[in-house]
């Protein structure tokens, strides 16, 4: 088997779950033979390819232009703007599996560049809820065009069964691993 260093540097490294900047993450590459085969085999060469992924998806974004959100800020943003109305930093750090103070952390950057705002919780005084604001929609919606116009591109030459397929089979997949559960007392690894 091969393996690719991969590193991992950047404001958004804490928050994504990846090592502190600078670290380098060995990523096993896919078996030499291609040999796809073997349940394990084909689970070690999507996750190679997984991770190769990530690490072109973020570089090809660098520099999208008035919107150039990083991959911590575009996660805060959609699922704030997608949640049944505002939420508490708690809450949001739940949902984007991850420690509450690197979410205040990423909130606290959010609210100075007036991307996302702090309300006063209606059923608690002393908390605050976090809604995106316009300018926090209007970024979000700019990046999300550049992303689309950029898979576009990359698939344009693929038929539109195959790119249908990509959708279905990767929307399959991220169902079924959102269903997974550790089991219980296992704690999560940071890698």
């Amino acid at each position: 088997m091969t393996s690719a260093a991969i590193s991992t540097t950047g404001p958004t490294a804490d928050l994504a779950g990846d090592p502190a900047p600078g670290d380098a993450v060995i990523i096993p590459g896919p078996t030499r033979s291609g040999d796809l085969t073997d349940d394990l085999a084909v689970a070690d060469a999507l996750g190679y390819e997984i991770a190769r992924l990530f690490r072109l998806v973020q570089r090809n974004s660098r520099g999208s232009g008035p919107a150039d959100l990083d991959r911590a800020t575009f996660h805060v943003l959609v699922h704030l703007a997608s949640a049944d109305g505002p939420q508490r930093s708690a809450d949001l750090a739940g949902a984007l599996c991850t420690d509450p103070s690197t979410v205040s952390r990423r909130v606290a950057a959010l609210v100075k560049q007036g991307l996302i705002e702090r309300r006063a919780d209606p059923d608690d005084g002393r908390a605050s809820l976090l809604a995106v604001t316009d300018d926090g929609h209007s970024a979000l919606e700019q990046s999300r065009r550049h992303k689309a116009r950029l898979v576009a591109e990359v698939l344009d030459a693929w038929p539109l069964e195959k790119r249908q397929a990509l959708v279905t089979l990767l929307a399959d997949f991220c169902n079924d691993f959102q269903q997974h559960e550790l089991p219980a007392g296992t704690p999560a690894r940071r890698h």
